[in-house]
Order: structure tokens, then sequence, then C-alpha cells
């Protein structure tokens, strides 16, 4: 079967299983959100996050090379698996918060209240979140998903599927891209730190004042300038210095 369809799905089914993932722990378990509201996670419009659909590329990959281990213990080879597909998952994780932040003044998720955290971009919890997927990931999923690849490579719909994704996805980046660098430049202006999550928020308290619908797959969406909601409510994202000045 040819190695980049099966990335391709991987990616595909990683993307969307990612943010429902997401979506779930959003909506019943995270701090960030007391008011138990579905929010649309992430840095794109669509149901998918490209973090997952990479993660699960490399945990496909990790877990290929299980073969060529060394380690005659298959307990401590097991271990080291699982501890290796968490490092990868975190400093993915890390890389694309990092270039987020840095780059667009834009914080996309949040750890700074956590314990042991990196510039909030990464902490000791969410890696070990990210061990238990990828047990899960091993176990669940890897010894099937050869036998899933090759049936759906032979139906025509899958790849229909898979092209209109990637067709769909290439839109979305690029017009997430364009957010992202206006983000940025009213970021620098006021001169903090845009909190993705805190933005939406803001967003849906406006349009909950106004007695507006909220769009959740528009979650920028604004009936006033995006600027104005901003200015408003400067003062309760992150400040940083500009050096510039």
């Amino acid at each position: 079967m040819n190695t980049f369809l099966i990335y391709a799905f991987l990616f595909f089914i990683g993307s969307v299983g990612g943010w429902l993932l997401e979506l779930i722990y959003r909506r019943f378990f995270s701090n960030a959100n007391p008011e138990r509201k579905w929010i649309n996670p992430g840095f794109c419009t669509g149901p998918y996050l490209p973090l997952y659909g990479s993660g699960l590329c490399f945990l496909y990959a990790i877990a290929s090379l299980e073969k060529y281990s060394m380690i005659k213990s298959p307990v401590i080879n097991k271990l080291v698996l699982f501890i290796t597909m968490a490092i990868c998952m975190t400093v993915i994780e890390y890389i694309s918060g990092l270039i987020s932040l840095k780059i667009y003044k834009v914080r996309l998720w949040d750890y700074t209240k956590e314990w042991g955290n990196i510039q909030g971009i990464i902490c000791p919890k969410f890696s070990f979140y990210w061990a238990i997927l990828g047990t899960l990931y091993y176990f669940l999923i890897h010894p099937h998903i050869i036998d899933a690849l090759y049936w759906l490579s032979n139906n025509l719909a899958f790849s229909f599927v898979i092209g209109l994704f990637f067709g769909v996805f290439i839109i979305d980046i690029s017009n997430s891209a364009q957010l992202a660098i206006k983000l940025k430049k009213l970021a620098e202006e006021y001169e903090i730190i845009m909190r993705y999550e805190a933005l939406k928020s803001e967003i849906r308290k406006n349009h909950d004042k106004a007695k507006l619908k909220y769009h959740f797959f528009l979650p920028f969406k604004t009936y006033k300038p995006l600027s104005e909601i901003i200015a408003e409510a400067k003062d309760s994202f992150e400040k940083y210095k500009n050096n510039k000045k």
C-alpha cells in the first residue's frame, strides 16, 4: 500500500479524532471553561486539529519501529516505547506552541497554572496524558490499522474523502493564517499575548449580551470589529514587553 496514502489517512483520522477529544475535554473537564459551554477547539475553523494528525503519524512510525528494538525484555521494551511516544508528542506540542507564541503572539493553549510547565506550552501532566494516549493507540488501534487501511484503500469513496478533506483543510489553514496575522498585529499594538480560548469566550459574551447567535464553526465572526472586542478585554490578556520600544 502506498506510504503516502497511509500517512494521509492517519493525519485525517488523527486530526478529526483529536478535535473530538479536545471538544469533549473542553466541554466537561477544562478549568478554562467554567460555564461548561461547547467550544470549537484549536487554530482552524473546521473539525480537525493538525497537532493530533501529525501526532498520530508519529505514533504509527514509532510503533512500527518496535521490531527493530534491541531490548530483550518485553515489559521494558513497551515501557521505553510509550515513553518515547510521550516525548515525541510533547516535542511536537512544544514546537507548535512556541511557533504560535513567538511568531504570532498567540497562545493556543495555556498550561501556565500547571506544575512544572515550560513557558505555559508543555507540562508533566499533559505529557503523562500523551503517554496514556500512546498506550491506548498501541493496544487498541495499531494492531488493526493496516488491515483497515488496506480495506479502505480499495474503495473509491475513501480516496475521494481524503482528497476532499485535504482540499478543505488547505483552504482553512490559509484563512486561519490570515486571521493569525491580524491577531498578531493587534497583540503587538496592545502589547499582549492573545489567548485563543479567552478571545473566543469574549466574543461569545458579546454575542450573549447583544442576544445574537454565536457561530460555533465561525468563533471569530463578530457583529462589531474584532479590534474593539480585544481593546475592551485587553486587560484580561497576558502582557508582554515590546523590546522594540
